[in-house]
């Protein structure tokens, strides 16, 4: 069985996968979820990798599981440390020497005008949608406007998976940006842009179906 490293986004924390980790688990497989230093100036972008390294220790069967902004982090793992897979969840995808502060003219994304829970979080239920908002932490400047520090994408086997009702990584945008960037066509799942508090089902059997070879 693997394990899988759940990195979060940009502002969230751990606690984003608290439905996702006992689907993974009633599954056999182990999981560990931490709280990237989103909030300390100091932090690099290595730091928030090692964060992740250093949670995971000697485990093995590595499947890292990086959402929205962990994308800009989830690579950075996979090279400090051995991976059989990683599997961004509609997730920035950087390349050598881009801040992620540049991302977002580099790859021409538009934001629709919508409040957050219409953007983020609009097929979560409500309770649940307050409480992520809740819990949302300030996100440093830093480590936004560092360079991308990797001179090319890890050696790991990648996958993508879009969310074809996010209305904030929309699925045109995001198909394009796949297709330049990693040169490879996403998978893709219902839902919005939290799939972990949305429909955290669905996305174990899509996380446990790249490790058994089941679409």
């Amino acid at each position: 069985m693997a394990t899988f490293a759940l990195i979060h986004g940009g502002g969230g924390s751990a606690w984003d996968w608290h439905l996702l980790e006992p689907e993974l688990r009633a599954r056999g497989h182990a999981v560990v979820a931490v709280d990237l230093p989103v909030e300390d100036e100091r932090a690099g972008l290595i730091d928030y990798a090692d964060t992740v390294v250093e949670a995971v220790g000697d485990r093995r069967d590595l499947v890292v599981v990086a959402h929205s902004w962990g994308g800009i982090v989830g690579p950075l793992v996979c090279a400090r440390t051995p991976c059989e897979l990683l599997v961004l969840v509609t997730a920035m995808i950087p390349v050598p020497g881009e801040p992620a502060s540049a991302w977002w003219e580099n790859t021409g994304f538009e934001q629709a005008e919508l409040d957050t829970i219409e953007l983020f979080l609009h097929d979560v239920p409500a309770d649940l949608a307050q409480e992520c908002l809740s819990r949302g932490r300030e996100h440093a400047d830093g480590a936004m406007a560092e360079p991308w520090p990797l001179g090319a994408w890890p050696e790991v086997p990648t996958r993508f998976l879009l969310c074809r009702d996010d209305r904030f990584f929309t699925p045109e945008f995001m198909r394009r940006v796949v297709h330049d960037r990693l040169g490879v066509t996403p998978d893709e799942i219902d839902g919005g842009h939290t799939p972990m508090l949305a429909r955290p089902k669905e996305l174990a059997d899509h996380l446990e179906g790249y490790l058994t070879g089941r679409p």
